[in-house]
């Protein structure tokens, strides 16, 4: 034995018997929120947290507190309480129900992990989560933002918002996002699966692949070159560098797929974007305007499905699955039938579970 050897502890020489417990692993499942109730001032509060997000609303502070006060707030919560209130259950809100469901769901799947929902605007929140699952010792936080394409809106947004809380902490969890799942197999098929059981019930005359809309400097944004995106009537036909992180070349991706692996007629599929807000331009076609000239153009049949949405809400039940079909209707239309979103799905639950383990090593 060396001098320097005989020198240490004997503790020191040899290997401790204890040792760092091991890492338990959470999953955050974010989606960006619902009022606590259909109540105008829930309504109200629900939406000025969500319209104040600068991700939401990119414009300068005192310009976007004058918009929110002077415009938005003093009108829209009464009309959007009353379509929250057509589609509010006893047990609550559906965006809520389909989260804790898809979270219970997949726990079974992944029984390693803990798995929690979490809204960024609402409840539950994303810091009472972080720290619910903190007390129980997970020390690594897999974060699912709950949308299948990029949009700072809703997945820069969540993603912003849980590091941000990630990072106030004291000890600060390691934490890993899922990314985008848009073009994930197990995505494609759930949706795929789910489309072919309504067109083989329903047999539409047309299908309509209606995504949540952003406003087109959203696309722009994420072009750092500035040459591509919206500068081209072709500028989404396929995903390139200067494309990959925009909204809009990702959904009609998707559309390209789900046409071709349920044999779609381009000539009777369309794919345009709803929900848009204020006069600024947003991305093209708007779903309500394709929905008149389908019913003037005297469809008689028409499916709507809405990949972008992962949970039915109120986007889907009340302003398609509602509003939807009675202007299609009242344009000349026949029958609209919307697809539910996939919910909880045992498809989807299990391909959600392989898209997390694929995303991180932590979960097996």
């Amino acid at each position: 034995m060396s001098h320097a050897q005989a020198e240490l502890p004997a503790a020191a020489r040899a290997p401790s018997e204890e040792g760092r417990p091991k890492a338990k692993t959470g999953i955050l499942l974010v989606n960006t929120g619902t009022p606590d109730s259909p109540a105008v001032a829930d309504v109200r509060r629900y939406l000025r947290q969500f319209l104040s997000d600068p991700r939401v609303l990119d414009m300068p502070p005192l310009a976007r507190w004058l918009l929110l006060e002077l415009v938005i707030l003093p009108f829209r919560p009464a009309k959007s309480a009353e379509a929250y209130r057509k589609i509010w259950s006893d047990a609550g809100s559906p965006l809520r129900l389909h989260g804790l469901s898809l979270a219970e769901k997949l726990q079974e799947h992944l029984p390693g992990c803990e798995v929690r929902l979490a809204f960024q605007f609402g409840n539950p929140s994303i810091p009472s989560q972080i720290d619910g699952l903190r007390d129980i010792g997970c020390d690594r936080l897999v974060v699912v933002p709950l949308f299948p394409h990029y949009a700072a809106a809703s997945f820069g947004s969540t993603g912003a918002a849980v590091m941000q809380e990630a990072a106030e902490r004291w000890v600060v969890p390691s934490v890993q996002i899922v990314e985008p799942f848009w073009d994930a197999p197990e995505f494609q098929q759930a949706v795929t699966e789910a489309v072919h059981e309504h067109m083989q019930q329903f047999e539409p005359d047309h299908v309509l692949l209606a995504y949540h809309g952003v406003p087109e400097r959203h696309c722009s944004k994420t072009d750092s070159g500035g040459q591509h995106c919206l500068k081209s009537s072709g500028c989404c036909d396929q995903i390139v560098h200067a494309n990959r992180h925009c909204y809009r070349a990702q959904c009609f991706a998707t559309s390209r797929a789900l046409m071709a692996s349920l044999g779609l007629d381009p000539a009777r599929t369309t794919t345009a974007f709803q929900s848009r807000l204020g006069r600024i331009p947003w991305i093209r076609p708007y779903a309500d305007e394709v929905i008149e000239e389908l019913g003037k153009a005297g469809v008689k049949k028409l499916l709507v499905v809405e990949p972008s949405f992962v949970a039915d809400c109120l986007e889907t039940l009340e302003e398609i699955g509602i509003r939807g079909a009675h202007d299609f209707q009242a344009a000349g239309g026949g029958e609209l039938q919307l697809v539910p979103s996939l919910n909880t799905r045992e498809v989807w639950v299990r391909g959600l579970a392989a898209i997390v383990r694929r995303n991180s090593a932590w979960v097996s």
